[in-house]
């Protein structure tokens, strides 16, 4: 991924959709995590892949 989403706008956005009240502490804890959650998954992000590569298996019963 070459951008950060922005998820101040995400989190707005969301607070409409589900119809929450935030308050701007809660926004701010949330938008910590957001970039954690971010960090954290940018090196799995980064990996490349082989194209050939299943993107999900398939259960045959």
């Amino acid at each position: 991924m070459s951008s950060q989403p922005d998820w101040v706008t995400y989190i707005a956005q969301m607070e409409q959709i589900l119809a929450l009240e935030l308050d701007d502490a809660r926004r701010a804890e949330l938008l910590t995590q957001f970039n954690r959650i971010a960090a954290m998954a940018e090196p799995l992000m980064a990996l490349p892949l082989d194209d050939r590569l299943e993107v999900a298996g398939v259960f045959h019963p």
